[in-house]
């Protein structure tokens, strides 16, 4: 990734609903070079999507919690497919140490976030949960200081 790259992608985040034309006009080049670095970009898979970013809260979803796993030896698969069925599992990512799973859940109330992780616990191959309830955002998801770094 080089400096044009990075300043198109701050500039995509920037701006979500901007068409190549005024990006090209913004980064100073070539109509036909945006639309080459848009595609290389999305083709390495640097560039995931290009959907709107929902507010889980404002959808209805204000607790957001992470609940830790720990699955039974051998059925990693097997707990993935099971919360692959969950809607409010909006995450999972497997992790190193005593956990196996991190997941980043949401829920309409407290209640409602103990029955998801009731459901979760149905399935045979979750041994145990952990789990934590944001009580505020700090740093919410960014991207910027990254693509700033990457170029320097």
């Amino acid at each position: 990734m080089d400096d044009l790259d990075a300043r198109l992608l701050v500039t995509m985040r920037a701006n979500p609903r901007i068409g190549l034309t005024e990006l090209a006009r913004l980064l100073g080049v070539a109509r036909g070079t945006v639309q080459a670095r848009v595609e290389k970009l999305t083709a390495r898979g640097v560039i995931e999507d290009f959907g709107p970013t929902v507010s889980p809260t404002e959808a209805g979803y204000p607790i957001l919690a992470f609940v830790w796993l720990q699955i039974a030896q051998g059925r990693l698969e097997e707990a993935v497919e099971a919360l692959r069925a969950v809607p409010h599992i909006l995450e999972v990512h497997g992790t190193s140490g005593q956990h196996d799973l991190l997941c980043r859940v949401v829920a309409r109330t407290t209640e409602h976030l103990q029955e998801i992780i009731a459901h979760i616990l149905t399935s045979p191959a979750v041994q145990r949960t952990d789990s934590t309830i944001a009580l505020s955002t700090q740093i919410p998801h960014r991207i910027e200081p990254l693509l700033a770094d990457a170029v320097t």
